[in-house]
Order: C-alpha cells, then sequence, then structure tokens
C-alpha cells in the first residue's frame, strides 16, 4: 500500500470513528494463541501490516489459549481481531456449552478465511507408535484446556473409536509444553491442530525421532462435523517424515466483532490481501491464503466493512 493511500485510508478511518461516534476505537487487539504456533507468528506479523495502514491506532498482540478463549474475548469486546478454527467458530455461534460457549456469541463477524490447519499426531518412534490403533493406553497430549487444538482431537479421536478413558494419561497442554515432555520421555504422543511446519513439532522432530501418525480418510469422514475435509501432511514437512501421510484439515478464520467500525475492519482486510507476501514471511502457513477461500464456510456473519472489499475485488456481488 503506497504512502499516499495509506494516509487517505487512515484519514478515513478518523471521519468514520466520529461519523459514528466511535472516538474511543483506538485500540486494535489481535488474539492469537500460544508462542510456539502458528496463530500468534501471523498475529505480530499481521499487526506490523497494521501498524503502517492504522498509525492512529494502538496495536497490541495477546497470546491466548486460542480458539475458544479468543472468541470470548471479542464477544466481551476486549479485542478486535482474533483467529479461530471453522469448528470452534461454528460453536461459538450457537453457544455449544461442551465446547466452551455458554450461550450463542452473537457478536462475531467473520472479516476472512485463511489457511488451514492440520490435524498432526505426532508420536515418539521408540514408543512403537505407527497407527492410530497403537494410541490406545499410551500417554498424550491433546491441547491446552478449551482450545480449539483439544476440540479437534476430541472429534477426531472420537471418530477413531476412542475417549480419553483409553488412554494412560491425558495431558491439556500448549504445543511447546507437550514437545517438552516428549523431549523427556514423559509423553508418547501429541496432537497439535496447526499449520505445516509448526515450530513446535520442528523443534520435536530435530530433537528425537518421530512418527507422524495417518487420519485415513474414513476416519475423517467419521466425525460429527463436516468442517474437516481430508488432505495430507507432505512429505519432508518435518525432519525424519519422508513420505506423505494423510490427515485431517479444517479452515482458520480471522474474526472481529459487531462494533469494530466498517472502515477499519475494510482497511485490515484490504492490507492483508495486498500485503501476502510479509505475511507469507512471518510464517509459511500464510502461503495458503488466497481470495478463492476468503468467505470459507460459517454460519456467522460476515462484516460489512470485509464484505466492502471482497466487493470491489468481484468475489461477491
Amino acid at each position: 500500500m503506497s504512502t499516499r493511500v495509506g494516509a487517505a485510508l487512515a484519514a478515513a478511518v478518523v471521519c468514520s470513528m466520529a461519523a459514528l461516534g466511535c472516538e474511543q476505537q483506538q485500540f486494535l487487539n489481535i488474539v492469537t494463541g500460544g508462542t510456539s504456533g502458528v496463530y500468534y507468528p501471523m498475529g505480530v506479523g499481521l499487526s506490523q501490516l497494521y501498524r503502517r495502514a492504522l498509525p492512529e491506532m494502538r496495536l497490541s498482540v495477546q497470546a491466548t489459549r486460542a480458539s475458544a478463549e479468543n472468541l470470548n474475548l471479542l464477544q466481551a469486546r476486549r479485542a478486535e481481531l482474533g483467529f479461530t478454527l471453522g469448528d470452534a467458530l461454528a460453536d461459538a455461534w450457537l453457544g455449544n456449552e461442551e465446547a466452551g460457549f455458554s450461550r450463542p456469541l452473537t457478536r462475531l463477524r467473520v472479516v476472512v478465511g485463511i489457511y488451514p490447519n492440520y490435524i498432526q499426531i505426532v508420536g515418539s518412534l521408540d514408543a512403537g507408535i505407527r497407527t492410530l490403533a497403537d494410541l490406545a493406553g499410551r500417554r498424550i497430549s491433546v491441547g491446552a484446556p478449551g482450545s480449539g487444538t483439544e476440540l479437534n482431537a476430541r472429534a477426531i479421536l472420537g471418530a477413531a473409536g476412542f475417549t480419553y478413558q483409553d488412554f494412560s494419561k491425558v495431558e491439556y497442554l500448549a504445543f511447546g509444553e507437550s514437545v517438552e515432555l516428549m523431549k523427556n520421555r514423559q509423553l508418547d504422543v501429541t496432537l497439535q491442530s496447526a499449520g505445516l511446519g509448526v515450530a513446535s513439532l520442528r523443534d520435536l522432530a530435530i530433537a528425537i525421532p518421530i512418527v507422524v501418525v495417518p487420519i485415513p480418510e474414513d476416519i475423517v469422514r467419521k466425525t460429527s462435523n463436516s468442517a474437516y475435509q481430508a488432505a495430507v501432511i507432505p512429505a519432508e514437512t518435518y525432519p525424519g517424515q519422508t513420505e506423505d501421510v494423510p490427515t485431517a484439515a479444517i479452515q482458520n478464520f480471522l474474526v472481529t466483532h459487531d462494533e469494530v467500525p466498517d472502515e477499519v475492519v475494510y482497511i485490515m482486510t484490504k492490507t492483508l490481501f495486498e500485503n501476502l507476501d510479509e505475511l507469507i514471511a512471518a510464517h509459511t502457513a500464510a502461503r495458503e491464503i488466497t481470495l478463492e477461500h476468503a468467505l470459507g464456510d460459517t454460519p456467522v456473519p460476515l462484516h460489512p466493512g470485509a464484505a466492502r472489499y471482497y466487493r470491489e475485488v468481484g468475489l461477491i456481488q
């Protein structure tokens, strides 16, 4: 974005805020996930873009327990932009209490569908884990409590016929903590829902021999949520992974709330797509962000500011 265009848009934001009586809307808090995942570095990358495009706003990036916490923070208007998985977003809109939402979160608005998360089940090679069946009786980490990863774990493991009672130990840990326990031989397997090449699993694969456990397509079809799709983790994604591995994937979204001004959301959406090269530098998972998948598949309404940009580029009428 040119300096002249950025200045003009920034001025428009100020005018828009004044017209809406939103002069106090000077903060943009981006809620992400754990620092060893993908959400956090991508959130930092977005904040750098938005500092140029929205110079009047005070930006912050907050590490969280990811999807469920982010959506509750947005509903409470304690954040203006957040990362989430598609299944958590649908559960939040409907008010699924088992997923961590005591009531429907009706203030949520979609900005953009971004990259897919891949459900990555990684075991220690020394533990003899090769297939999903080998997980029975093992020590497993399923993600931070209430996180999108933990919701994914319940869905995928349930489709494979497991309950948490089928494991000798279940830990609810962030990615980095799970990896440290695996390095110390205190866990046998970690399930991480993230973009390909997530730093935590690269770190693990460098430290110990690993196995990326296949999730067959028939298991993906057995999940109760159609948001899950069959996918592939390409060979050499992680050190020692010499073959493609079938798995499940689910779309991620950037979400805001209904009181963030239209002009602000328009600038955020436009800036993201016009600076994808910089976002890819923040994390390679951004390579999968495309206009083709921007609208995703969710019951949550699109924010009017985002809709304005998609009309401009011909994505919607």
